[in-house]
């Protein structure tokens, strides 16, 4: 595996790549890796000639009260774990090459990204969509990979990539858990043991949905005061949101027909813990 620092060596290699006629993929991470980024990458093998992993934590999606400097990160163990699922190339620009002095220029997907996420992190994904626009820039890449533990990240970015007519096939796959449900997320770090064994509640509560539906169950406010209900027996749990939601516009549904997703975010200790569930409700 080769480690690049500079944009201008990224951009050659891929450009060295497509000329033989390599097919490209990207999976973008902030690094701290588990198995959910690694199983990203794993498909990415099996879908491309040359792989390339970002390790990049991207200082424009955090806002000032936000945990960038605490950012759970661990280099070493990334790239023992890269270089073992044959990684072409690990690419780690510096922020102040990213995003130098004077840098004015922001991607916005309108709409999609105010809704869930967007209300309390306002400027979250405007960040996302920039840095992951100028990695796409950069490499150019045939396929990128993402999970859908972050289903609202990767919806903005296949809307982006579509206005934009950027060429990217979006790939999106599935959430991985931990043995009792929970998903696997790099701010799960922050959790104490007891608040580790608290959070599985949160895809409980999602289940909790499914099973009702499943059931009979067609009263979505019913449904929802008793997901509201569960989530309410962990006082230590600060809900963000829990909302029914278009799975294509996010917006929240009042009627069960069709697919739904279920999506929550929760504040436990030091940790802002996302998830969702995407239940056919026929």
């Amino acid at each position: 595996m080769r480690e690049i620092r500079k944009k201008s060596e990224m951009v050659l290699f891929a450009r060295n790549a497509r000329a033989h006629g390599k097919r490209i993929a990207l999976v973008p991470t902030m690094g701290a890796l588990h198995e959910g980024h690694l199983s990203l990458v794993a498909e990415a093998r099996k879908r491309a000639d040359a792989v390339v992993v970002s390790i990049f934590v991207n200082p424009i999606q955090f806002s000032p009260n936000e945990d960038l400097n605490k950012y759970p990160r661990s280099l070493s163990r990334d790239k023992a774990a890269l270089k073992e699922l044959g990684v072409d190339i690990l690419f780690r620009p510096a922020a102040e090459s990213m995003f130098p002095p004077g840098f004015k220029s922001y991607v916005e997907v309108d709409g999609l990204s105010k809704k869930l996420c967007g209300r309390s992190r306002p400027t979250h994904f405007r960040g996302v969509t920039t840095v992951v626009a100028k990695l796409f820039n950069i490499i150019r890449p045939d396929l990128a990979f993402f999970g859908l533990k972050d289903y609202q990240q990767q919806l903005l970015i296949k809307q982006m990539v579509s206005d934009l007519d950027l060429g990217v096939e979006i790939v999106a796959l599935p959430t991985v858990r931990e043995f009792d449900g929970l998903a696997m997320s790099s701010r799960n770090s922050y959790l104490t043991a007891k608040e580790r064994q608290t959070a599985q509640i949160l895809y409980r509560s999602l289940c909790l949905a499914q099973q009702l539906i499943a059931g009979g169950e067609r009263d979505l406010n019913r449904i929802m005061y008793k997901l509201r209900s569960l989530l309410g027996t962990e006082p230590s749990i600060r809900l963000d949101y829990l909302a029914a939601v278009d799975p294509e516009t996010l917006e929240e549904v009042k009627k069960l027909r069709g697919k739904v997703l279920f999506a929550v975010a929760a504040y436990l200790g030091k940790a802002r813990l996302i998830d969702n569930l995407l239940v056919d409700a026929g």
